[in-house]
């Protein structure tokens, strides 16, 4: 049986910026999955106040953003941060805005359940649409990875 939680899964990124667009790049190849009907994908560009709406909406968010974090590129980890420090320190260019919402949506006690995928890159300095062959090669285990997160939280008696 299905829960009616609200599942958003949100693209964080600079489509213009190579790798760092990693996330929005991710969010587009989601938006053509057939989702349960309480899955939603947003692209949420570079973040920023303008999503508070997204996140007083949902019970989960799952989200996908590059991080500057000197592991290998292309390596992806999963955290459930809580709080605006829980965020890995070096999320690329709009680290100051998605701290600042996460810290407005804990001063209005209205912060969803949160997963965070980060997916390492090597530089900001890339411009253009294209990933890097190595981030591009990372992309099906991000999909694969998002999908499973999301299947679980839709049918929770399945472990992640």
């Amino acid at each position: 049986m299905e829960n009616n939680n609200r599942i958003l899964i949100l693209g964080i990124g600079n489509y213009l910026m190579g790798d760092e667009g990693v996330g929005v790049h991710v969010a587009r190849l989601l938006q053509l999955e057939d989702l349960p009907p309480n899955v939603d994908v947003v692209d949420g560009g570079t973040g920023g106040f303008h999503l508070l709406e997204y996140f007083e909406k949902y019970d989960s968010v799952v989200m996908v953003d590059a991080a500057l974090d000197n592991n290998a590129p292309g390596t992806i980890k999963v955290i459930r941060p809580k709080f605006a420090a829980d965020f890995p320190r070096a999320m690329s260019t709009h680290d100051i805005g998605m701290r600042d919402l996460v810290n407005a949506l804990q001063l209005l006690g209205r912060m969803p359940d949160v997963w965070l995928l980060t997916v390492s890159i090597y530089s900001l300095q890339q411009q253009g649409i294209d990933l890097t062959p190595t981030i591009n090669r990372s992309v099906p285990c991000i999909l694969e990875k998002v999908l499973k997160l999301t299947h679980t939280l839709v049918r929770p008696e399945v472990a992640f």
